[in-house]
């Protein structure tokens, strides 16, 4: 289990160290979970010392977020000074990150239109020397 927990803070001191004299606009702990993601994915399977922290960890989640309760209790006064500032900050971010990421799925994931990839059956039938009939323009009753 020591072993396990050496190598997490060491992945997290990697990322406090990039962070500090390469990349300072990203976190560090965010950047050792990089890090650790990365020897995961070379390594192919999480090692057993490291599951064994990352499940004593995840068991006693709810004791890391006692400090950011205290927080929000400590700085209550300012936080209700701030009320409707704080409330159109949340509300226009979550709308922003709907609207992003909608936009995003359906840029992803649109598909080609219909007229630029022929199905295979309409290529395989028409000619390849012939030229493509183009259809005439008729006028709509009455107009001249």
């Amino acid at each position: 289990m020591i072993q396990g927990l050496v190598q997490l803070f060491l992945f997290q001191a990697l990322g406090e160290l990039l962070s500090k004299f390469a990349l300072p606009f990203i976190p560090g702990p965010v950047l050792g979970l990089v890090l650790l993601l990365v020897f995961l994915v070379l390594r192919g399977r999480v090692p057993e010392h490291i599951d064994l922290v990352g499940s004593g960890i995840l068991q006693h989640l709810g004791l890391l977020f006692i400090p950011a309760s205290v927080g929000v209790v400590l700085y209550l006064p300012l936080l209700q000074a701030n009320a409707w500032a704080l409330s159109a900050a949340l509300v226009l971010s979550v709308v922003a990150t709907v609207a992003v990421t909608a936009g995003l799925l359906k840029l992803l994931s649109a598909k080609p239109p219909a007229s630029v990839v022929a199905p295979p059956a309409e290529q395989a039938s028409a000619p390849t020397s012939a030229p493509v009939a183009q259809p005439a323009a008729t006028n709509p009753p009455g107009a001249q």
